[in-house]
């Protein structure tokens, strides 16, 4: 089945993935991060001990769910295809761009937009950044830039992340050696088997759909096609109609709870970077999870990039911290971008610029 072929089709994946969302927020996963790939990832990071922030430790399921529903459902269809060789160390890095820029503004492409299906203002502030950053890798796309040509590979190097993703899940379920928050964000999840499955349903439905949170946007920008626009906003009226019904929705900045700060600038260059390496990438944080599944070694180094570059966020206190209440005084307490963070962030931005302007096709 293709649902790329029709706005309807779309629309319906973008449902679906949106209800797969409300059932995680429902069952337990954190205030407006039903689903975020950035912070999913960093949690994953820190259960395997690659960070030591007690707070988000836990190998999410739904991580796993996305990578080997796209493997399973491309492999069902006959659309896997082992691939890879198109740059690889550049890959890596900006998949450490893409997570270091997500945990400055706190959140990937997909939790921008579930914050802002709930009203939060600096979610939407950032889709600003978000959006000049899509609009300058696509400039530097007609420009000529190129990461090169992917080649096709070994049927089994396409299944190496599919088959550490399985082995991660029977780590978590059948041993002790993985860590797990306590308190924090990384102990709010929903059951696991439901947090599987939704992860399943979620990288089959993106995978048929060709879901990209910057890909969209590249489309309008470089073709007026507004094709993949369309599972966005359904996933977005579905949050919207959750958020509203449930009393979540709250209009404003500086929400207790909501896990985001509101440093406007940075959050703006935050995403900027996210969306300016995710267009090089050649996807968002979770085009690049759902190719990895179908086969991918290109995007699978990239996803490896993210995990080492949630460790550096950790590791070096380059994360924000998010707007809160002082459980002793309830007062406020507003979230904020560290210096390093700042300063990584800068670095990063121009280093996305070296990449695109450096980075040409080869003239015939």
């Amino acid at each position: 089945m293709n649902l790329s072929d029709s706005k309807k089709k779309l629309a319906l994946a973008g449902i679906v993935c949106g209800l797969v969302a409300v059932c995680l927020a429902i069952y337990g996963n954190p205030a407006n991060m039903a689903f975020c790939i950035a912070c999913f990832i960093r949690d994953m990071a820190g259960a395997l001990g690659m960070h030591q922030a007690e707070v988000v430790q836990y190998a999410r399921p739904e991580i796993i769910g996305l990578v080997l529903g796209a493997f399973i459902i491309s492999f069902a269809t006959k659309e896997y295809r082992s691939t890879g060789g198109a740059s690889p160390m550049i890959r890596f890095v900006l998949g450490m761009i893409i997570m270091i820029g997500s945990l400055v503004f706190l959140g990937c492409p997909l939790r921008m937009v579930l914050r802002m299906s709930a009203g939060d203002g600096n979610a939407w502030v950032a889709l600003i950044g978000f959006i000049l950053g899509v609009g300058t890798g696509a400039f530097a796309l007609k420009k000529g830039f190129s990461l090169g040509r992917a080649y096709v590979t070994n049927k089994t190097g396409g299944m190496v992340l599919p088959a550490l993703m399985v082995g991660v899940l029977l780590l978590s379920v059948f041993t002790s050696l993985l860590k797990s928050s306590e308190s924090g964000p990384g102990s709010m999840h929903a059951p696991l088997i439901l947090s599987l499955i939704g992860g399943l349903i979620f990288g089959a439905f993106a995978q048929k759909s060709r879901m990209c949170f910057a890909g969209g946007i590249r489309d309008v920008i470089l073709m007026k096609n507004f094709d993949l626009l369309t599972v966005i906003v359904g996933l977005f009226a579905v949050m919207l109609v959750y958020n509203l019904v449930s009393g979540n929705f709250v209009l404003g900045f500086n929400t207790p709870g909501v896990i985001a700060h509101s440093e406007h600038l940075w959050n703006i260059l935050g995403m900027y970077a996210v969306g300016f390496a995710a267009v090089l990438a050649g996807g968002c944080p979770l085009r690049q999870l759902i190719l990895a599944g179908q086969g991918s070694s290109d995007s699978a180094v990239t996803v490896l990039g993210m995990f080492v570059g949630a460790a550096l966020c950790h590791n070096f206190g380059l994360a924000s911290s998010g707007t809160s209440l002082n459980p002793e005084t309830k007062e406020l307490v507003a979230g904020a971008v560290t210096t390093n963070g700042k300063i990584a962030l800068v670095i990063c931005i121009v280093v996305c610029f070296v990449i695109a302007f450096t980075n040409k096709r080869k003239e015939a």
